[in-house]
């Protein structure tokens, strides 16, 4: 009964190192990516000052908008804050409510949430939100193929597809991780990372040409609270997608193997530590790159969905 009560707490913790951390992590991003560029840049806190500044402004909903409007930005903060109770954030040992989906189950209510909020940019008539939703939901049906062949290649590797048995089957062995099948799909979603994220050289954040957006694109017409929740949300969603490559694809090392209070900090810091070092390789991509052409992205988006097919290819041509 006290273990089981020690790892609810590290569940409900879990939860918290991503509501707490996700905005610092757009910050530093933001931050070093300015200074590269030879500008000031914000603050590392600048995403904490924003969320509080939209929580304190009131909400304008237009006429023309529907329950939706309002309920997307809830829906989608609420499937963000569940997916981080079904992956291995600090612990490398399942939480009490990791049963409820698998690695598929996750990417469902990834789109899920892009579902809503899609809906909620046509509920509003807007023809800047309109086509911000269209384009995000042209570029969720090409990037969900390939991370369908990720997550089945990673699957058929380590004979799960459970986050926390992927990263157990991976931490049991570098073999398994530098096998070229893995390598494939991980250079794979880490292409449709960038992709998800609105990331160069697909997307520009910094962007203020409304036609050139896409994610950002389609929250135009949000406002008050829900803009603080669709931003928090945003950043919440590159740290979960960040989550996924590094303690489940990649470095697996440095969870917590135990409940105790110092080997949790360690986890904390040490999944700071490596999102920090992924930021700047995106970093380093975002000011050695231009943003692609509208119709230069179904390209980019393909090869990635050709290294995850060629991922699984491998696996079977090389003896499984």
């Amino acid at each position: 009964m006290e273990e089981l009560g020690g790892k609810t707490v590290l569940q409900v913790l879990q939860v918290l190192t991503l509501l707490i951390f996700s905005p610092l992590i757009s910050g530093i991003i933001a931050r070093v990516e300015a200074w590269l560029q030879s500008r000031r840049g914000p603050s590392f806190l600048q995403p904490y000052y924003d969320i509080a500044k939209f929580f304190k402004k009131d909400r304008a909903v237009g006429l023309p908008t529907s329950w939706i409007f309002t309920a997307a930005p809830i829906i989608s903060f609420g499937c963000y804050l569940t997916i981080a109770t079904l992956i291995p954030v600090l612990t490398n040992y399942p939480l009490p409510l990791a049963w409820m989906g698998d690695i598929l189950g996750g990417a469902f209510l990834f789109g899920l949430s892009g579902f809503f909020l899609a809906l909620a940019a046509l509920d509003t008539a807007s023809p800047y939100a309109g086509i911000g939703s269209s384009r995000a939901v042209f570029v969720g049906a090409l990037t969900e193929p390939t991370l369908i062949f990720v997550f089945f290649t990673v699957a058929l590797i380590t004979h799960t597809d459970l986050p926390y048995a992927m990263a157990a089957t991976l931490q049991s062995s570098l073999v398994q991780v530098f096998r070229p099948a893995h390598l494939l799909a991980m250079v794979a979603l880490f292409m449709m990372i960038l992709v998800d994220t609105g990331r160069i050289p697909i997307e520009s954040h910094g962007s203020t040409l409304e036609f050139g957006l896409i994610d950002e694109g389609r929250v135009f017409e949000h406002s008050g609270p829900d803009m603080a929740l669709v931003k928090w949300g945003s950043s919440m969603k590159q740290f979960l997608l960040f989550t996924i490559l590094l303690n489940v694809m990649i470095v697996p090392w440095g969870l917590a193997t135990t409940l105790q209070p110092a080997a949790v900090a360690i986890a904390i810091g040490s999944l700071l530590l490596k999102m920090i070092a992924l930021g700047l390789i995106i970093v380093a991509i975002e000011t050695s790159f231009a943003k692609l052409r509208l119709f230069k992205i179904p390209e980019f988006m393909a090869a990635g969905f050709l290294l995850s097919v060629l991922a699984i290819l491998v696996f079977y041509l090389g003896g499984g």
